[in-house]
């Protein structure tokens, strides 16, 4: 503190955000694109664009639902149905069939893998060629799995970088006291200040967002950061914890009886639920334990987006007899729905396509605060080598290794997502194993430009890499018009807006990465013209993307 205590807050601000930044670029990619990850997944999926025209009920999508699964399923331990919505236009199933019989020296019985299927509804057939994918749900795990790693590992990195995030926000407000009039004011083309107006105007515009999207990122995790508090209330016991937090689980323990029994039927029930919860709610889920079994227990959720909480009511009805059992969630406690709220908060589940909108345009400031501030960070150290670089010398290695990771993080990852989709309606739709070969050419796409941007920190392969990014988004459009049942403008006429505005999207992601290469090729040009031919080398030298911003 021997500097005072807005220069000690300055210097906690630029450390706390470049020592995670690269991560945080990554987790603030991955979960701006989560709030369209449906919409995402089914852009990715062409052969279901058709059903989306033919909506039906939930009475008859649940009771298609069960046919098929009493055809296909009907000896599973459990099916987990999830009914159409807006967003998701098929009913998604999956279930786990019963254990199969130990193998010659295995005392337990090995546990069967889960089965799942995509369901048309109004015809009870499943999508007919519907390619593999994980769509936008692989970009969801990924902003808080990271993938290629044990999924407890990467969650305490994650956690670790978003506590970073939160402690550089605090720090800045308290660094900048002129913050909000600053938010009003942009310079260009003055250097350092022109990168520092840019950080302050995508920090304050959402610096709300900024603040709830971070704390309530750590809190969804928040029982395996802090366990101190269930281990002493439950001394340990997280069975009993889940029993109390999570009350329609313990539905799904029930025994099999092992005698045969019909199985009650949906519709009354889903209505029954209805009334239960009020006009206008929907059901979203149900999930059937022992099927055609005697203890069969049917658990019906309420749809996502009616409120704020991501927690959400849910009946408890006697499979065979269709008697109520228990209702779930009608009257939570305090912490259960503080909770609820702040991780629905972080889901966005309940917003409509407006508010989701905003949310996705406010984690594209987040993800352009966080490059303005990796970047700002290069400009304000080379100011150090500007005497050593008039001389013909080149940058430390600490700031040629920041370049390079600017370079792979900030203009490789967009061609790391685009690369995605690009594969995603390019690889064969039958090949084995096709959902993780779409994530190896996001993570080789990736892989390749890190390598070459740590090679080649410079303004050129900043705009190589820019100018790639850019094509890939801006034909996402005419990938689709050539791969899909239709072009951009039949998506629009036949109310298919998840696709039109997937395509949009990508075209306006490809216009600004464009926009962006086009001015990094313009200060070069403008910086080899004032340049001193004697000067020429060193310039070319050490010409990365923060010198003259």
């Amino acid at each position: 503190m021997k500097e005072g205590f807005r220069q000690s807050m300055a210097w906690l601000h630029t450390w706390s955000g470049l020592l995670v930044g690269w991560v945080l670029f990554l987790v603030f990619c991955g979960g701006t694109s989560s709030y369209f990850k449906d919409e995402i997944t089914f852009w990715m999926k062409p052969e279901l664009h058709r059903a989306a025209s033919e909506p039906v009920s939930p009475e008859r999508a649940a009771q298609a639902a069960v046919d098929y699964l009493q055809k296909h399923g009907a000896d599973a331990q459990r099916w987990f149905i999830s009914l159409p919505t807006e967003r998701e236009p098929m009913d998604r199933m999956f279930w786990n069939p019963k254990p199969q019989p130990p193998r010659p020296g295995e005392a337990a019985p090995r546990r069967a893998a889960f089965k799942s299927v995509n369901l048309d509804p109004a015809t009870g057939e499943p999508s007919t060629g519907a390619r593999e994918t994980r769509g936008g749900e692989f970009l969801y795990r990924l902003h808080y799995d990271l993938h290629y790693m044990p999924a407890i590992w990467a969650r305490w990195i994650v956690g670790f970088c978003a506590m970073f995030m939160l402690v550089a926000i605090l720090s800045g407000i308290v660094t900048h006291k002129r913050i909000f009039k600053d938010f009003f004011t942009f310079r260009p083309k003055k250097g350092q200040r022109s990168w520092l107006d840019a950080h302050n105007a995508t920090a304050v515009l959402a610096l709300p967002f900024h603040l709830m999207i971070t704390y309530t990122g750590l809190v969804t995790l928040m029982f395996m950061y802090m366990p101190s508090a269930l281990q002493a209330a439950y001394q340990g016991d997280t069975k009993a914890f889940n029993a109390e937090m999570f009350p329609a689980f313990s539905a799904r323990n029930e025994k099999p009886a092992g005698q045969p029994a019909t199985l009650a039927a949906i519709a009354p029930l889903m209505a029954q639920a209805r009334q239960h919860w009020g006009e206008g709610a929907q059901v979203g889920r149900l999930v059937v334990t022992n099927p055609n079994d005697a203890n069969a227990v049917i658990t019906i959720t309420k749809q996502d987006g009616q409120d704020m909480s991501s927690d959400q009511p849910s009946m408890v009805f006697h499979g065979v007899t269709g008697e109520l059992q228990q209702a779930n969630g009608d009257t939570p406690g305090g912490a259960v729905q503080t909770r609820g709220v702040l991780y629905g908060l972080h889901l966005a589940h309940f917003s409509n396509p407006l508010m989701r909108g905003l949310f996705f345009l406010s984690g594209l400031g987040g993800c352009v605060m966080v490059a303005t501030g990796l970047l700002l960070w290069g400009v304000k150290e080379r100011q150090k080598y500007a005497k050593a670089l008039k001389a013909g010398g080149r940058v430390g290695f600490g700031l040629r290794l920041v370049d390079g990771l600017n370079v792979a993080a900030i203009a490789g990852l967009p061609i790391a997502f685009a690369t995605y989709f690009w594969a995603n309606r390019l690889l064969p739709v039958g090949i084995a194993g096709r959902p993780q070969e779409e994530i190896t050419c996001f993570f080789a796409a990736w892989g390749v430009a890190a390598v070459a941007g740590l090679a080649w920190p410079s303004r050129r392969m900043w705009q190589i890499q820019l100018w790639l990014g850019a094509v890939l988004f801006a034909c996402v459009p005419l990938l689709n018009a050539f791969t899909g049942p239709g072009n951009l403008v039949m998506a629009m006429a036949n109310g298919l807006w998840a696709v039109a505005g997937f395509d949009l999207v990508c075209l306006g992601l490809g216009l600004a990465l464009a926009g962006a290469a086009w001015h990094v090729g313009k200060r070069k040009a403008a910086a080899k013209a004032r340049a001193a031919p004697a000067r020429a080398a060193a310039s070319a030298g050490a010409g990365e993307l923060g010198a003259a911003p």
